[in-house]
């Protein structure tokens, strides 16, 4: 990262300094002399983290739920990331079967078969849900939890 005076400067971005215009490209075309001549320090960006798993840098937010009980008040369960990775994934196989619950209600209603394409979508929608179920209850820390990725078929 680029700062001048302490500001950051955007790769390809223009800026102005003591009334001079400098190009998009002058901060990847000056030599580091150049740059230092105007006043440009270049510093090392900040660690990146995955703020949906992290807090900040090796703090990593809570993978298991926790009773907590505030001073002087009702103990409630704080969710942590294991639980809402389990909602979210039966919430998206709930959508995912949505499409074709009509379907299922008229077999039931009126024993109308239903199309194997769809039989086979349902069952695939099912099968990775417990797929993702178990993967995300038997992951043990914040990077294993990290890796269990969808792979939700395609529809019919």
């Amino acid at each position: 990262m680029f700062l001048l005076n302490g500001t950051p400067l955007g790769i390809d971005s223009p800026f102005t300094y003591n009334d001079t215009q400098y190009p998009s490209n002058w901060l990847r075309l000056a030599s580091q002399a150049e740059r230092a001549a105007v006043g440009i320090t270049e510093v090392a960006d900040a660690p990146w983290y995955d703020d949906r798993y992290y807090w900040g840098v090796d703090n990593p937010k809570q993978l298991e739920d926790l009773t907590v009980t505030p001073e002087g008040g009702e103990p409630y369960v704080q969710k942590g990331l294991k639980s809402n990775h389990l909602a979210q994934t039966k919430t998206t196989a709930n959508q995912l079967l949505s499409a074709t619950d009509w379907m299922v209600i008229r077999k039931a209603e009126r024993d109308v078969t239903i199309p194997a394409a769809t039989v086979a979508y349902r069952a695939a929608v099912l099968a990775e849900c417990d797929r993702l179920l178990a993967a995300i209850a038997d992951a043990s820390d914040v990077p294993a939890l990290m890796v269990v990725t969808a792979a939700w078929p395609e529809s019919v």
